[in-house]
């Protein structure tokens, strides 16, 4: 029965299920996203043509341009019921109706540059061209030079761990301030360069991305850097964003070597890096991610924004870290299941490892992973809440090693 059910889901096998989608509905074509932010259930995008906002996850975006200068906007932040947009020479302008009007707010601003914002409690900075940081305490109202210390170079990224803030420059690396911006120090030891893209935090862990190098992170407030990345590409690699959402960490990565861009997720603290980019065009670059309504968002260079459901980018997680006897198919738990189920596997030698759902008649429903994994012990989710009760099929592939099993989703 299992070898006539195995002929059946090779010769059926019809792809229904792409893992990301473009979500780009009202957006104009050719548009690029770039960055995200969320007040409550609105999802806001900054793109290359203004600013959308979605209020059903990114289904369908208006644009919210009214009264902006401009529409390229180089810094975004969402700060209560506010919404700061940075811009090139005409500075911050600021919404308090979703984006509907907008107003400067630039009183005290002396560099109307502002390519990066940061909010922490009452407290939010703004970051310019000329290198210099801007603080206000009063929603944008007013506008105090927090730089002493600071280099001149372009600030692309701003970012905060307790009353710690950390400042990345290109061509100058990291900056820290312990005291809000009274004072800062530089803390590149370690790095082995100072073009900073971007600055994410996990609690006591500073990650950083270094143009062509990689990514660097700290345990210590930037007293040394050390180079992590087990499974990204190699070579000269330019991360473009990264975005910590719980304990796992998200990079958008572009390979200068192949000219090609992917998406990566890290559960282990960015020991481990694991691509999930199917589905994604291979040479749109990933400018900007979010975590929203159990979703995540991707911002692309030329193809506007890509979804995808959280539960699959973080599907596969490694439990066990010695080497098993040999591959291994687990039957799913529970069983039946509404709406998700998980799935244990092992893995012999470093390869490919794909498992694939089909319906009862042999047509491909998801393919949940198809990655290059180490040899260990994995289990992955599965989420059947799109689809109707019935008898499913899972097959992994491996190594020379297939096996099918079966599984009911009743709801």
């Amino acid at each position: 029965m299992k070898k006539f059910i195995t002929i059946i889901l090779l010769l059926l096998s019809v792809c229904v299920n792409a893992q990301w989608v473009q979500m780009s509905n009202g957006m104009q074509p050719g548009n690029s996203g770039f960055d995200f932010d969320v007040m409550g259930t609105n999802i806001f995008a900054m793109t290359s043509h203004g600013v959308y906002l979605s209020t059903d996850n990114g289904a369908n975006w208006t644009m919210k341009y009214n009264s902006l200068p401009y529409l390229g906007i180089k810094a975004f932040a969402v700060s209560g019921n506010k919404i700061f947009a940075g811009q090139d020479s005409v500075g911050v302008y600021v919404s308090t109706n979703s984006g509907d009007n907008w107003t400067a707010a630039n009183n005290g601003l002396t560099d109307l540059f502002v390519y990066s914002f940061l909010v922490s409690g009452n407290k939010i900075f703004a970051g310019t061209k000329s290198g210099r940081v801007f603080l206000s305490t009063n929603d944008g109202g007013n506008w105090t030079s927090v730089s002493s210390g600071l280099p001149t170079d372009y600030l692309f990224s701003l970012a905060v761990s307790g009353s710690n803030i950390f400042a990345g420059y290109f061509e100058s690396g990291i900056f820290l301030s312990t005291n809000y911006g009274t004072n800062w120090t530089a803390i590149n030891n370690g790095l082995t360069g100072l073009d900073i893209s971007c600055i994410a935090v996990m609690g006591e862990r500073i990650y950083a991305s270094v143009y062509e190098k990689g990514i660097f992170l700290t345990t210590n407030n930037g007293g040394d850097w050390n180079k992590i990345g087990n499974g990204l590409p190699s070579g000269n690699i330019y991360v473009n964003t990264l975005e910590v959402y719980g304990t796992n960490i998200y990079a958008g990565v572009n390979n200068w070597s192949n000219n090609n861009s992917a998406f990566y997720v890290s559960t282990d603290y960015g020991a481990n890096w694991i691509s999930k980019s199917q589905g994604l065009p291979d040479s749109a670059t990933v400018n900007g991610i979010k975590i929203a309504n159990d979703y995540i968002f991707a911002g692309l260079t030329g193809s506007s924004v890509w979804r995808r459901n959280l539960s699959e980018v973080l599907g596969i997680q490694n439990g066990i870290t010695t080497e098993p006897s040999g591959y291994y198919l687990n039957q799913n738990y529970p069983n039946p299941f509404n709406p998700s189920t998980k799935i244990e596997f092992k893995v012999l030698h470093s390869g490919n490892v794909k498992i694939t759902v089909y319906d009862i008649m042999g047509r491909e429903v998801q393919t949940i992973v198809n990655e290059r994994l180490q040899p260990g012990t994995y289990e992955t989710i599965f989420n059947g809440s799109g689809l109707n009760s019935g008898i499913y099929f899972y097959k992994m592939t491996a190594g020379g090693f297939t096996e099918v099993k079966r599984m009911v989703l009743l709801k």
